[in-house]
């Protein structure tokens, strides 16, 4: 069996939903949790669809930016079959963290489409990576309303951005891989009711089932939705010294759309 420089573990739960419409992937070097929409089977087959497109990296030694951009391309093809199959418009969000190798080194490709999000997690700081494509972050960004509103706000569900859609594009970023960090992949099913500073605590006391506590923490607070989460984190290498976060590609429309670079946009709780 492949030796990876990362591992990582996974968890979901129905929540008082009648049908789980979450899926995930936490085998190296995959690390990925998509949330359906479109309702009861056409959810639950669109984030499956999305997790299938992945499938065949799992186990991949040696695992390229361009590989993962290709198995996001697939992730949407997969969904629009699925809408086709069942007569409606059908989709899912994708976010997820892998393992890959660029310019001979090891780094996370983390990747983002609609409202489930990425955290870094270092000792009691956590640091959300990716920028929720949704109606409430764009009122967020244009100052319309504080994170307070943004919190209760009844359209806070809605999301710009799927994997499904006819304009579907992907943020992603390379970061740096750093020994002792965990990586956090999950549903707004978690982090609707859990703050960042809990996830950052919980992952900081937890072990091997820190995904399950997380999982448990959404319930406990009585979360509203499917909940789930992934946790990955490295092995024995590091990227090299110095080296920044940098956006690998930003698969927009409009060329001209920076607005989701990591730098500007990074989140810090500590």
């Amino acid at each position: 069996m492949t030796r990876h420089w990362a591992v990582g573990s996974g968890a979901t739960d129905t929540g008082p939903r009648p049908r789980n419409e979450d899926s995930f992937c936490a085998s190296a070097p995959v690390f990925i949790v998509a949330d359906g929409m479109g309702g009861h089977a056409a959810g639950a087959a669109a984030s499956a669809a999305v997790v299938e497109a992945f499938a065949e990296l799992v186990g991949v030694p040696t695992l390229s930016p361009d590989e993962v951009a290709a198995a996001v391309e697939q992730a949407q093809v997969n969904v629009q079959m699925v809408s086709a199959q069942v007569g409606k418009h059908s989709g899912s969000t994708l976010a997820g963290v892998l393992a890959v190798e660029h310019n001979g080194h090891p780094w996370w490709m983390v990747i983002n489409v609609g409202d489930s999000r990425v955290y870094r997690v270092s000792g009691t700081a956590i640091w959300q990576v990716t920028v929720d494509h949704s109606y409430v972050q764009d009122l967020l960004d244009s100052g319309e309303i504080t994170p307070a509103e943004a919190a209760v706000h009844p359209e806070r569900n809605v999301v710009t951005r799927a994997i499904g859609d006819g304009d579907f594009g992907f943020d992603s970023w390379l970061l740096p891989v750093i020994p002792g960090e965990r990586i956090v992949v999950c549903s707004d099913g978690l982090t609707r009711v859990v703050t960042p500073a809990r996830i950052a605590e919980i992952v900081r006391l937890a072990g091997v089932d820190v995904a399950e506590r997380l999982v448990d923490a959404a319930l406990g607070a009585r979360t509203s939705d499917n909940v789930t989460a992934v946790v990955a984190q490295a092995v024995g290498k590091q990227t090299g010294p110095g080296a920044q976060s940098t956006p690998w590609r930003l698969w927009v429309e409009d060329p001209a759309d920076d607005d989701t670079t990591q730098t500007t946009r990074v989140r810090v709780w500590a």
